[in-house]
């Protein structure tokens, strides 16, 4: 039987040749949107992608992290809503799947140096992506034993056009549809079984189907502090748990930023992932930043910001005021503009400079 991720690597090339699209937003919840044709961009501060080569695929955005898709006499066709870049952190989910046929509901991205294409799947239809491959191990998480596997894809499209690259696939055992993701147990499984992650691009909670009736109803969120594991274990060990405020200048200069400006009329999103390159954990962070001229932010995730314009400080939540050495966090906001759609400038983490 074919595999039903064969095609999904072009798919994901024509997404992201298209313009990256947002809604000009406001101080309110971006208006719900429907989908119909190959589109990536930004929805309600998450990221979302949309791609079919063929059939009737309609995918609604709603409130926050919400999506629903209908997809019928199609040939291969995915979306998900998320964020861009991806990374460790605990994903929440919750709503209905229903498969005739060849699909997929997985956490589902990729990164770049190296080339990656991976899959956490939750359920699937009348065909497991495990078989025929080898087997690399299991990790048990959040409720579920996950069989571990890599394929080889060889001059096949992705998301930098045709290559040859690696797919990982943490594959669970008892389907599901609602829970929590605790992303790290995956990528520290992959990890210790060899398998290498790069720097992160997009991650969505994905919909996918393949010659099959598929429909959905998704609603994704970020969740708390994961707990992370290694393969083969039941028993998570406790990370470092997160603060809601930070010492001061505890890990101040051991950090990176970076950011992605994604701009239109008098609106734009801006992701920024924090880095922390120092050798101690930074418990407890407060990011400061001088807006552009003319900005004034008008919703934010992962992160509280004061004031709204000019100067602003960025407080982490709850649940990322931990940041490993070598980990990152990523929070953004929302803002509007007078013509001016420049990032930020000025970056200093607990005090200190950012590179």
């Amino acid at each position: 039987m074919k595999r039903l991720r064969l095609l999904l690597g072009a798919g994901i090339a024509a997404a992201l040749a298209v313009t990256s699209l947002a809604v000009a937003g406001t101080a309110h919840a971006e208006a719900d949107r429907t989908i119909t044709s190959n589109l990536t961009g930004y929805h309600n501060g998450y990221f979302f992608t949309y791609w079919k080569d063929s059939g009737n695929v309609t995918m609604n955005l709603g409130a926050g992290g919400q999506y629903s898709v209908s997809m019928s006499n199609l040939n291969n066709s995915v979306v998900g809503k998320g964020w861009k870049p991806g990374s460790s952190h605990t994903v929440n989910y919750s709503g209905s799947f229903n498969c005739g046929g060849n699909c997929y509901l997985a956490l589902y991205g990729w990164t770049t140096n190296p080339l990656i294409e991976y899959y956490v799947v939750e359920t699937y239809g009348n065909y497991n992506p495990s078989n025929g491959t080898q087997s690399l191990g299991t990790v048990t998480t959040d409720g579920s034993t996950y069989d571990l596997y890599r394929t080889l894809r060889t001059n096949q499209p992705s998301i930098i056009g045709n290559a040859t690259f690696y797919q990982y696939w943490s594959v669970r055992r008892n389907k599901r549809v609602g829970g929590t993701i605790t992303t790290a147990n995956h990528f520290n499984a992959w990890s210790a079984a060899g398998l290498t992650l790069g720097q992160h691009d997009y991650q969505v909670l994905a919909t996918e189907g393949y010659q099959s009736s598929v429909s959905s109803n998704i609603t994704v969120s970020e969740g708390s502090s994961p707990t992370t594991t290694g393969p083969t274990t039941s028993s998570p060990r406790p990370s470092s748990p997160g603060v809601s405020s930070p010492p001061p200048n505890n890990g101040g200069g051991a950090c990176k930023v970076t950011n992605q400006v994604s701009a239109w009329n008098t609106g734009l999103t801006d992701n920024i992932t924090i880095t922390n390159t120092g050798s101690t954990a930074i418990n407890g962070w407060q990011l400061k930043f001088n807006l552009a001229s003319g900005q004034t932010i008008t919703s934010g995730w992962n992160a509280t910001y004061s004031p709204s314009s000019g100067a602003v400080t960025a407080t982490n939540a709850s649940y990322n005021g931990s940041i490993p050495p070598g980990g990152s966090t990523t929070i953004g906001f929302q803002a509007n503009h007078n013509g001016n759609n420049a990032a930020p400038s000025g970056f200093t983490l607990n005090g200190a400079a950012c590179s």
